[in-house]
């Protein structure tokens, strides 16, 4: 008894009368999609309609010794298949809903992470155009260039001609004295 109670040794393994079958959720959550996505189309929709009415007819119409679900009894055997296809449908499709469900928020936050992403660039972007902007506002443009070579060349020009007062003096000739 006192083995049984230890904590630091793993539980006894129990065996029972059936096997244990190790199936990975993902393999059954695939086959459960596939199936809720077949059970959502028309092709399920004719053929489950084919088939009740086949059954219908055999056991209404067919051979009276070959019939397996009497009318008298209202179709007992139908309702019950049909009951069966029910109850394995709805945890089918439950559990499809539920993957897509993951994966939608899986999938919107990636969205949300990659607009955040997006946003940051755009901010970086605008940043770094205003600082272009100011930067441009800072340099010499080449309408600016061109007045101040205007205005120098004006400077130098009004440098070299004489004033209207002065009369010109020619080098090397004796000024009147």
């Amino acid at each position: 008894m006192a083995e049984r109670s230890r904590l630091d040794l793993p539980k006894e393994q129990r065996r029972g009368l059936l096997p244990r079958f190790e199936v990975e959720d993902d393999t059954v959550g695939r086959v459960s999609e596939g199936i809720a996505r077949f059970l959502g189309t028309p092709r399920f929709i004719v053929y489950l309609t084919v088939f009740c009415i086949a059954w219908l007819v055999w056991n209404s119409w067919g051979p009276e010794t070959l019939r397996f679900d009497s009318a008298s009894n209202g179709f007992t055997a139908l309702t019950l298949v049909l009951s069966l296809q029910a109850s394995y449908a709805a945890p089918l499709i439950l559990l499809a809903q539920n993957r897509q469900t993951d994966r939608d928020r899986v999938s919107s936050e990636q969205d949300r992470q990659q607009a955040a992403r997006n946003l940051a660039d755009t901010e970086y972007l605008a940043r770094e155009m205003a600082a272009l902007r100011l930067a441009l506002g800072e340099t010499a443009t080449r309408d600016f260039v061109r007045g101040e070579l205007r205005n120098l060349l004006e400077e130098l020009s009004t440098r070299d001609e004489p004033d209207a007062g002065e009369e010109p003096t020619a080098k090397g000739s004796a000024s009147p004295a």
